[in-house]
């Protein structure tokens, strides 16, 4: 009787990493900290608590790099270790008391949305990658918002004013960013099929 050798075709792009339970714990802890580090590059913006960080961009990368499961587990190491003590949110800030957690929480979020989507190709071309990171970055907001108008007890309009309208451009210039980087990364790889 012959045995045949299904071949398993990589979900996402660290799928083409060898190992296992070892690799998928690095992977975890690894995207925690690339997040952290990126949310040390901050400006502050004057009228809101919401810096202008490399965090969002980080989070959209590691989402689409390491699937479902490992980045939204890596996003949620991110956010306890935080909100623990550990000084890796944007201008190294920690805590709970913050307005802004929402859109740490909404990481995430963000992070099992953008892995499901490209576990199902949403990484392969330009315009699926700008779709799945726009999904991402709306799911930032999603909670991000709602939270911030509840932490300063704002209106609806003005969370937005805050926490929405000044990112625009720059959430642009990521999800561009992203989708020549990913569907690049798969084509370098030799796996990029639609």
């Amino acid at each position: 009787m012959a045995t045949t050798h299904v071949t398993r075709r990589p979900a996402v792009l660290s799928d083409l990493l060898p190992g296992t339970l070892g690799r998928d714990l690095a992977l975890v802890v690894g995207s925690a900290v690339f997040v952290g580090l990126a949310a040390q590059i901050s400006l502050p913006i004057p009228g809101t608590p919401v810096p202008v960080s490399g965090q969002p961009f980080a989070v959209l990368l590691a989402g689409a790099t390491l699937g479902m499961g490992r980045s939204a587990a890596g996003m949620l190491l991110y956010l306890l270790a935080g909100m623990a003590g550990v000084p890796w949110f944007a201008e190294g800030s920690s805590g709970a008391g913050m307005p802004s957690l929402g859109y740490v929480i909404g990481f995430v979020l963000a992070g099992a949305l953008v892995g499901a989507l490209s576990q199902r190709g949403g990484d392969r071309t330009p315009v699926r990658t700008a779709c799945t990171m726009a999904v991402g970055l709306l799911a930032i907001y999603a909670v991000g918002v709602p939270y911030m108008m509840a932490a300063l007890h704002v209106d609806l309009a003005k969370a937005v004013a805050m926490g929405v309208t000044p990112f625009l451009i720059g959430d642009a210039l990521k999800v561009v960013l992203a989708a020549g980087l990913l569907p690049a990364a798969w084509k370098l790889a030799g796996r990029g099929r639609s």
